[in-house]
């Protein structure tokens, strides 16, 4: 199974309408995917009431025994620390399923500390964390966060650094395309050269894809 809970649409900085984003996922061999925009307080009720809307008309419409699942989410980005607490609480209040917080990448600037805040709330997913410490990933372990291996150009910069940190705590990872435009979305050869490029091993890359429909069993 390949599922990918970190894309993004015209609703933020993607290219793609939904349902165009839906349709290449699905053409790509995915059969679960969250839509997870770039948000702040300023659109997070704006973006969820939409994707919320496509969400429904897709899931009813292969729900006549085809394999696909879309879900609604968000992506809390470039947030001040101290404000992520209230950001996730207000995705999840407008009914986001799948909650990423932006991480430390390494191709952006993003305020530090915001790893640390993000992994004590009611997340599901850090994106591309960066040089995450090990005290952070203990953190993600302890409460069930996934740290993302990352398709995306710069952000994939830290995935072996990532690997191998959640490898030595427990932490559990899971890997995400990041799509913004039509070729960023993964085929199963791509997913898997993100894992392996990472340093995981068959059976780690496997674990990893475990993580990953957990995770939609919990919401879908």
């Amino acid at each position: 199974m390949m599922i990918d809970f970190h894309m993004h649409t015209i609703f933020s900085d993607g290219e793609l309408v939904p349902a165009e984003l839906i349709r290449r996922a699905i053409y790509s061999g995915m059969e679960a995917i969250a839509i997870t925009d770039h948000a702040d307080f300023s659109n997070i009720e704006h973006n969820l009431s939409n994707i919320k809307k496509i969400c429904k008309k897709t899931n009813s419409f292969y729900g006549n025994g085809n394999k696909f699942t879309v879900l609604p989410g968000v992506e809390v980005t470039h947030v001040p620390p101290v404000l992520i607490k209230d950001a996730v609480e207000l995705a999840r209040k407008c009914g986001a399923l799948i909650v990423i917080v932006h991480g430390e990448t390494l191709s952006e600037p993003v305020e530090k500390g915001t790893n640390l805040a993000a992994l004590k709330e009611n997340i599901d997913i850090l994106a591309h964390p960066g040089l995450i410490s090990e005290e952070e990933a203990l953190i993600a372990k302890k409460n069930g966060v996934c740290l993302e291996l990352s398709y995306r150009k710069g952000h994939c910069l830290a995935n072996g650094h990532t690997a191998k940190i959640a490898i030595k705590t427990g932490a559990k990872l899971i890997i995400s395309s990041d799509t913004h435009s039509p070729c960023d979305i993964m085929d199963e050869a791509i997913y898997d050269s993100v894992g392996f490029g990472a340093g995981l091993t068959q059976a780690e890359l496997k674990s990893v894809k475990n993580n990953a429909s957990i995770l939609l069993k919990k919401y879908a």
